[in-house]
């Protein structure tokens, strides 16, 4: 599929595409041609002219989602290439910016908006090397304190120190980078580009190490915070952060697993889960909340229903609730506003079937992405779920993987899902009829790959020909067996893999002493 251009962005192509005589011509060019050579240059992978147009910069604001998504001359969307040259260029151009005592132009911008880029799967970009959220996080990180080096150092123009630049963009922190952001952080005050942080995710960090460098983003702007893998933040500490730190803008939240435990808990837990509950009903802003792999039975009403906003997303994959919980969701006035569901890990057909299909018929008007993983579907179900998502016409992603179905029962399945007009991606279970007679399910990690993988592709043949044949070329089919694509654990797997092997030597370490001291 092509995508038109105007005559405006072929002529931009023509001058970008010669680097030497674009940079020469810069500053001859008019302030508003900018944002057009900009979406040029990215589309070409012109980073030298990028470099040179983000150094001489003319205007208030450098909106990366803006600059790159469409346009009256350029339909595509760009903000999806995470492409590493280009990105580099527009950073390293941006301290460049600060340093430019050169520039024809008088120093405007005053705003910079990276949080517009998209980390996505399969890149189009011609250099095929992306630049992650992690990434951008150091060399932004490293760019600052490179600057407040060479402010200290050298002899700059008085004006240079006058600059102060506003730079939004979603942070990523780990272990491997956490010193130089501290660094950053800490001298935002007087760096010219100064790292305002909206959205902030926490993989591989001590507890103590996170409560620092939380306070140091200035939550009072932060609109999005996902504390994901190995931070071993339980419930208490939750209480602690929320009684520490207010988020007043704070729109959506991520918990890592096993945050709540209400299999061991006392009295004291109970009030402290109570005033947890009323410390997220203060932030007026959430929307979106994720809290899988906890055990919450018998306490979402606890936990959710002093919230005054109605949540949009909702992730309570493997909670372990109870029919009393899925009472509570469906009948609450969250049901009616949830653009976002994931279940998985429930065994919906034994357990609740009608609460949620009440559930679904009142989230049913605005519902974009339904998650049902591991949720024991079968054959006999197929019928009560097609009836169940019959109402759900604005359902872009349904999830499906781990249920026990059968081959012939994903055809009856898949020919329903033609129907649904917004439909974009749906991810289906290996067949039943694949695994060896006899598999049980949930499928454990040894046996997930031992299925015949011939008759795999040839069911997988059959359910594309029933999009095809229905029209829908533009739904997405497919069996993630490991689950659905991460870009941040894509990104930082070798530290995450580290990290992982670090703890289980230590576990074992200490269960080795155990053993010899009782020996």
């Amino acid at each position: 599929r092509t995508t038109m251009k105007s005559l405006r962005f072929i002529s931009a192509e023509a001058f970008v595409s010669n680097a030497e005589f674009a940079r020469k011509s810069l500053s001859a060019v008019a302030h508003d041609l900018f944002p057009l050579l900009f979406k040029a240059s990215y589309l070409l992978e012109q980073g030298e002219v990028i470099h040179d147009l983000v150094k001489n910069w003319p205007l208030f604001d450098f909106n990366m989602g803006k600059l790159l998504g469409a346009t009256l001359d350029y339909q595509e969307d760009l903000s999806h290439r995470t492409c590493s040259v280009c990105l580099e260029s527009c950073l390293t151009g941006l301290r460049d910016y600060v340093l430019n005592q050169s520039s024809p132009y008088m120093k405007k911008l005053r705003v910079v908006d990276l949080t517009g880029i998209k980390d996505v799967e399969v890149q189009f970009c011609k250099c095929k090397k992306t630049m992650g959220r992690w990434a951008r996080t150091q060399l932004l990180s490293k760019l600052c304190s490179e600057l407040m080096v060479y402010l200290q150092q050298a002899q700059c123009n008085p004006g240079t120190f006058e600059i102060s630049i506003n730079v939004l963009i979603d942070l990523f922190v780990t272990e491997r980078n956490y010193e130089l952001v501290v660094q950053a952080l800490l001298k935002k005050c007087s760096c010219p580009l100064k790292i305002c942080c909206v959205a902030f995710r926490s993989d591989n960090l001590t507890l103590q190490k996170f409560f620092y460098i939380i306070k140091l983003t200035d939550p009072s702007f932060l609109r999005k915070l996902e504390i994901v893998h190995n931070v071993h933040l339980e419930m208490e500490h939750l209480e602690i952060l929320f009684n520490s730190i207010h988020f007043p803008l704070l729109m959506s939240l991520t918990l890592p697993a096993r945050t709540f435990n209400v299999q061991r808990f006392t009295a004291t837990d109970e009030q402290m889960l109570t005033n947890i509950g009323e410390k997220m009903g203060e932030m007026m802003q959430l929307t979106e909340l994720s809290m899988s792999f906890s055990i919450l039975t018998g306490r979402i009403q606890k936990l959710l229903s002093p919230l005054k906003t109605p949540l949009k997303m909702l992730d309570v994959s493997n909670c372990s609730l109870n029919h009393a919980d899925m009472a509570f969701l469906a009948n609450s006035f969250h049901a009616n506003h949830l653009e976002a569901l994931d279940l998985s890990g429930h065994d919906i057909p034994e357990l609740y079937p009608s609460t949620f299909f009440k559930l679904l018929s009142h989230c049913s008007s605005v519902l974009r992405s339904l998650t049902l993983e591991d949720c024991n579907i079968q054959d006999t179900h197929i019928n009560m779920l097609i009836l169940s998502l019959s109402p759900c016409q604005k359902l872009q992603e349904f999830k499906f993987i781990g249920n026990p179905l059968s081959s012939q029962a994903l055809k009856h399945l898949f020919t329903f899902l033609c129907e649904l007009p917004m439909l974009k991606n749906v991810e289906f279970p290996v067949p039943r009829d694949c695994y060896p007679i006899g598999i049980t399910y949930p499928i454990d990690d040894a046996n997930l790959c031992r299925f015949d993988h011939q008759k795999y592709e040839r069911i997988a043949e059959e359910l594309n020909l029933i999009l095809l044949q229905a029209n829908r070329e533009d739904v997405k089919a497919s069996t993630p067996l490991f689950g659905s694509y991460d870009a941040a654990v894509q990104e930082t797997n070798s530290e995450l893999g580290a990290y992982l092997i670090k703890s289980f030597k230590e576990t074992l370490e200490k269960f080795t002493t155990s053993f010899n001291k009782m020996s």
